[in-house]
């Protein structure tokens, strides 16, 4: 996994906390139980992470951004959290559940990804997701294709760091590992920003950076203010942006009889 957006734990939480706010629906799907062990991939600055060891799970928070970690371990000292590549990783025991919320849109080799939750699971064990599915945030796309060919001839497309698959296409790849699908929904959820106006460039500035780079100040401003102009009519309505968030949400089992795949 190629990580080239710049990650600011601080501009984050404040300006994107909606990432961890909005990701309290899979801890519902998950159903953490006392004494669990789970696995936080993607954890980001932690938040979450915190919140299903409130129900007494031992909790292992993993995320490609040391800067992500650092802050973690800061704000939770008492939670485990280390460094790790979603698509190479190992564990020296295995979970009960591993967990994601807005993390595997990260990760652009998910037959690998997936792979790894598998080998990170215990018989019967849980994996319950949710990150961006097919049409996630299109309208945005849309707009920097379209400035960033016309304005300095870059192919977005060859920048893109996202996969945002069907549901069939990754509840293919989960049944191909070996896994039950328990529940999968891919869904429209446009997702309010904070600051009113400024608010489509705080997700901008957090979210788009593989698409800017190389670009001076000037130029990503630029960029970013013909972006805005070209999604207003869609995304900016009663003073507030809302991205046009599109998700998928799975829970999968290993079963308890593994069958070799």
């Amino acid at each position: 996994m190629t990580q080239t957006n710049e990650w600011r734990p601080g501009m984050y939480d404040d300006k994107l906390g909606f990432v961890s706010e909005l990701g309290r629906g899979v801890i519902e799907l998950l159903r953490p139980a006392s004494g669990e062990r789970i696995l936080d991939l993607g954890c980001g600055t932690g938040d979450l992470t915190d919140e299903i060891a409130k129900s007494g799970a031992i909790v292992t928070g993993m995320d490609m951004s040391g800067e992500m970690i650092a802050s973690a371990r800061s704000k939770y000292p008492r939670l485990e959290f280390r460094v790790g590549n979603g698509e190479a990783f190992a564990v020296d025991a295995a979970y009960d559940a591993v967990f994601s919320n807005a993390a595997l849109h990260w990760m652009t080799n998910p037959r690998q990804v997936v792979r790894c939750v598998w080998n990170a699971l215990s018989a019967g064990g849980r994996f319950a997701a949710e990150f961006g599915g097919q049409g996630n945030v299109a309208a945005v796309i849309d707009a920097l294709r379209e400035t960033l060919a016309d304005d300095y001839g870059i192919d977005a497309a060859a920048r893109n760091p996202w996969y945002f698959p069907s549901i069939g296409q990754y509840a293919a790849l989960l049944e191909e590992q070996g896994f039950d699908v328990k529940a999968a929904f891919h869904f429209d959820r446009p997702t309010p920003m904070k600051d009113g106006d400024h608010g489509l460039n705080h997700w901008l500035s957090g979210f788009a950076g593989t698409f800017i780079n190389g670009l001076t100040d000037e130029q990503k401003h630029g960029v970013f203010a013909k972006v805005a102009a070209k999604t207003r009519p869609a995304l900016f309505r009663d003073g507030v942006w809302h991205v046009d968030y599109r998700r998928l949400r799975i829970l999968a089992v290993k079963p308890a009889i593994v069958v070799p795949v």
